[in-house]
């Protein structure tokens, strides 16, 4: 088929056509299972020149580093990271490490410089209790006052009495909807 001056392939219906389908069919499943493949292995953000000769202390060093947040990423740990800083607190924590902190001194070491933002996973303190409690609490105070405003007699039906309107009153009523 030519269409715009171009020679397109038909659709063949045979053998060939559905050999070359499965073809397709089995690249695409590959490539997917390449994707996940990858997708699940560490991000390799430590580079050789980073790293340090003892494997003893380079572990210690990947794992804390595991709990330190990239402070420019956010969400993602210095260890994964490719920012600059990350690359700066890898070389500190690397430097902590070597000069015989232990693991407990580091994050100390990083918490007094960079505050507890600093830690993926924030220690527990009375402080962060009332930062992660406050809105359960917030949303259980508003529930409380929305259950009390509607049990409240008040505000239940029309909002007056439910005494009947006077002979007087429904003459007036009558006029108003007259008009």
């Amino acid at each position: 088929m030519r269409v715009m001056g171009r020679s397109w392939p038909s659709r063949e219906t045979g053998p060939r056509a559905r050999h070359v389908s499965g073809g397709l069919r089995l690249f695409a499943m590959l490539g997917l299972l390449l994707s996940a493949i990858l997708a699940g292995m560490p991000a390799g953000a430590v580079q050789p020149d980073e790293m340090l000769d003892d494997p003893v202390l380079e572990a210690r060093a990947r794992e804390i580093s595991r709990d330190i947040r990239c402070l420019v990423c956010r969400n993602e740990s210095i260890d994964d990271s490719n920012a600059d800083l990350a690359r700066d607190l890898r070389i500190l924590v690397r430097e902590r490490v070597s000069a015989g902190d232990s693991n407990a001194e580091v994050k100390v070491y990083l918490v007094d410089r960079y505050g507890e933002f600093v830690l993926l996973m924030p220690r527990f303190s009375l402080g962060n209790a009332a930062l992660y409690g406050f809105p359960i609490v917030a949303f259980l105070i508003g529930l409380a006052i929305m259950f009390a405003y509607l049990r409240c007699p008040r505000h239940k039906g029309q909002g007056g009495s439910d005494a009947p309107l006077s002979e007087q009153e429904r003459q007036r009523l009558d006029r108003i909807l007259e008009r």
